[in-house]
């Protein structure tokens, strides 16, 4: 049990830091200041995130709500079964659950403001980062190569640019304008952005290059991309659906181009998901 203490604690972790973050649902202690670019800004007034905006703050809380509710379960699964067989299928899958959750870390340390709980935040990206690097090394030395088809090609090309269609239309506008982000608030960057745009799109490109060359680690970084889609799909749900709950205006454009291309894009990432694992079964 000592070779799966890293996970154990991460779990741990996870169902703590989101609790905390569930816990500060209070939707009546907001208060308004004015920000460093002049703007005015509604902060949420409660728990943890009583510094952040209202508007961001509703995000978090969804995707806290996503953590416990779906993350931590598939992450239990997946530990549970690689413990009792540990074969390349639940190692792949336990790696891939390990990444979107560093993906929610990074979101946790970078995109919050300093908070009571932030050591916790840097505990587990902390743990996941490590975590990940060695379960990735380990993976790759059993030689798993996907034979990929057109149709996971399409669908890598397609979630690359639909990164870049969501937020570069928010970014370009401000560099022409030479002003801050329309939803900057009370932060200095998104990252999301920087998440999204500096790693998962890339990443996308260069899981095509490495599966054409049938290189192990292309398969490894497809499977993380598919699940973090999935996960991220079930986030928008969630963030959406508190964001309502919160009196937050959703203008549609925004719905649409952001919110629905996730989860259209996570539908079809359970499909190839699906498929994939049940190649690997075969292998």
């Amino acid at each position: 049990m000592n070779k799966y203490l890293n996970e154990i604690l991460i779990i741990i972790l996870l169902i703590t830091v989101a609790l905390c973050g569930v816990f500060s649902l209070d939707f009546t202690n907001a208060t308004f200041y004015m920000n460093q670019y002049g703007d005015s800004v509604k902060l949420f007034g409660s728990g943890i995130y009583k510094a952040d905006s209202y508007f961001k703050a509703t995000i978090f809380i969804g995707t806290d709500i996503a953590v416990l509710l779906f993350v931590v379960p598939v992450f239990i699964m997946a530990l549970v079964k690689n413990i009792k067989n540990e074969t390349s299928k639940t190692q792949l899958r336990l790696l891939s659950i390990e990444a979107i959750s560093l993906y929610y870390a990074a979101s946790l340390c970078f995109g919050v403001k300093y908070n009571r709980i932030f050591v916790l935040y840097v505990a587990l990206f902390a743990l996941l980062f490590f975590t990940l690097i060695s379960r990735i090394s380990s993976f790759n030395k059993n030689q798993v190569c996907y034979n990929a088809k057109k149709s996971d090609y399409v669908f890598l090309v397609f979630s690359g640019i639909s990164l870049c269609i969501a937020w570069w239309p928010d970014i370009i506008p401000t560099i022409i304008n030479s002003t801050s982000l329309s939803l900057i608030e009370n932060y200095t960057t998104e990252a999301t952005y920087i998440l999204d745009l500096g790693i998962i799109s890339p990443l996308c490109f260069i899981a095509i290059y490495l599966l054409r060359k049938n290189h192990p680690m292309g398969t490894t970084i497809y499977a993380i991309l598919l699940q973090s889609i999935i996960v991220v799909a079930v986030m928008m749900i969630t963030q959406s659906a508190f964001q309502y709950l919160s009196g937050v205006d959703l203008p549609l454009p925004a719905l649409i181009s952001k919110s629905m291309i996730f989860v259209i894009l996570g539908l079809i990432s359970l499909f190839l998901d699906k498929k994939l694992y049940k190649t690997l079964n075969k292998d």
